[in-house]
């Protein structure tokens, strides 16, 4: 007989996974062949999980630990400290000494101060420890070196509508959930799935709240507007989903119409999106559609995102429209985005070219009795020097950026001219073979 008391704990603790197969998303980790799901049937290494919220974190720190035998245990950065932790760690030395493996679990690992994340060090460092640290913010700027170091890092990605609709499929039928007892219509359970953002404990929680405006067993799309309390989104009549109402906005922006910009923006923040989330897609739209056209969008479009964390909402809502209208009406250039495009694929293409003997720094007498930093002309002291040396490694044509000519591109493209005809001068000018490269 089911306990009762099961019913008071969350559904998306109910339905949680119990084997790694049924974990949804994350295919580039869990797939055939695959990092984690390599790392499943072998000895458990200490990793760091970097994600947002609700993307299957937590149970894959437990399906991973009991995949390989060793001991789980669980804490969270947010309650636990130092006494906690060497509490998990004398326990996991006296299990190591019978050769078994504890793994610790540490969520919220970004919010132990340096010297909380130095004293896991000995402990992972030799193996009394096995960690998996689990963040949703930046390691790179919340992790210290020294553990990040020691740490194998896996990037976990937000789930897509996709698989969203699959957690809640998966969660009408299983017997802890609501044992295909409810059924969802299609458009109701697309309005959760893109309500979600990606985070499947969230879509989870919106089911089981829906749940309770179904009729007859069957949940319909005016229950879950019911239910999210949200007007317009992804639940308007016309089918839209929270995605495509981000897409209109950057393409009306992107299309220098400040109306429609305006109204794509309303629905969004009626429809309940995160401030943030909009004020992140802003400030995209001034990287990748103004650019350097204008280079005082990017700055406007960061100073509406500080004023929502200011002043929150409503009163935050105006420095977005402030920002959508403004990158609207500028002029676009996309020369920035599609330069870097090439330059990444350019990366990728020669990304064992070495860097110019002339171009590396020399700090000590080794290196510059190799020719580190040999023959380096500084353009303060010797501009046609400067202008006559490579700055790109042998076989790498460059060539990425050109400037578009609108607004302030105008004379950018008027400077990269004048560049052109400076070092074509200057090689012009240097000796038999020095032309083309460093002098």
């Amino acid at each position: 007989m089911t306990d009762p008391s099961r019913s008071l704990i969350p559904l998306a603790e109910r339905v949680r996974p119990r084997q790694l197969h049924e974990i949804v998303g994350q295919r580039h980790l869990l797939g055939p062949g695959k990092p984690l799901a390599v790392m499943a049937t072998g000895r458990l290494r200490s990793l760091l999980l970097w994600g947002p919220p609700g993307v299957g974190k937590t149970t894959l720190a437990r399906l991973l630990a009991e995949s390989s035998g060793a001991h789980f245990v669980g804490l969270s950065a947010v309650t636990a400290g130092v006494k906690e932790v060497r509490a998990v760690a004398a326990e996991a030395a006296e299990r190591r000494a019978q050769g078994g493996q504890t793994l610790l679990f540490l969520d919220e690992v970004h919010r132990f101060n340096k010297a909380q994340q130095d004293l896991l060090l000995p402990f992972v460092e030799d193996g009394t420890l096995t960690l998996i640290g689990a963040t949703t913010e930046n390691p790179s700027f919340e992790v210290t070196g020294a553990l990040r170091s020691r740490l194998q890092l896996f990037v976990l990605e937000p789930l897509t509508q996709e698989e969203v609709r699959t957690l809640l499929t998966r969660a009408l039928t299983h017997p802890e959930g609501f044992g295909g007892a409810l059924e969802v219509t299609a458009e109701a359970l697309g309005a959760l799935a893109a309500w979600a953002l990606g985070d499947g404990r969230r879509a989870l929680a919106a089911l089981e709240a829906a749940a309770a405006y179904a009729h007859e067993g069957r949940l319909a799309l005016p229950g879950v507007r019911a239910a999210l309390q949200a007007k317009g989104l992804e639940l308007d009549k016309g089918g839209e989903h929270f995605y495509n109402l981000t897409s209109a906005l950057h393409k009306a922006v992107r299309g220098c119409d400040p109306d429609a910009a305006l109204y794509w923006l309303a629905r969004l923040l009626a429809g309940g999106a995160d401030p943030l989330y909009v004020a992140r897609r802003l400030v995209r739209v001034a990287s990748e559609d103004v650019g350097l056209a204008d280079p005082n969008a990017l700055r406007l479009a960061l100073a509406a995102r500080d004023a929502v964390q200011f002043l929150g909402q409503p009163e935050g809502e105006l420095a977005l429209a402030e920002a959508a209208v403004y990158l609207a009406l500028a002029p676009k250039s996309n020369a920035v985005y599609t330069a870097w495009k090439r330059a990444r694929a350019e990366a990728e293409r020669h990304g064992e070219a070495p860097v110019p003997l002339h171009l590396r720094n020399a700090p000590t007498a080794t290196m510059r009795a190799l020719g580190y930093g040999a023959d380096y002309r500084y353009l303060f002291d010797d501009p046609e020097g400067s202008f006559r040396q490579t700055y790109l490694p042998e076989g790498v044509a460059g060539g990425y950026y050109t400037a578009d000519g609108e607004g302030w591109e105008a004379r950018v493209r008027e400077r990269l001219a004048a560049f052109a005809e400076r070092r074509a001068a200057a090689r012009q000018k240097a000796p038999e073979g020095q032309k083309g490269g460093a002098p």
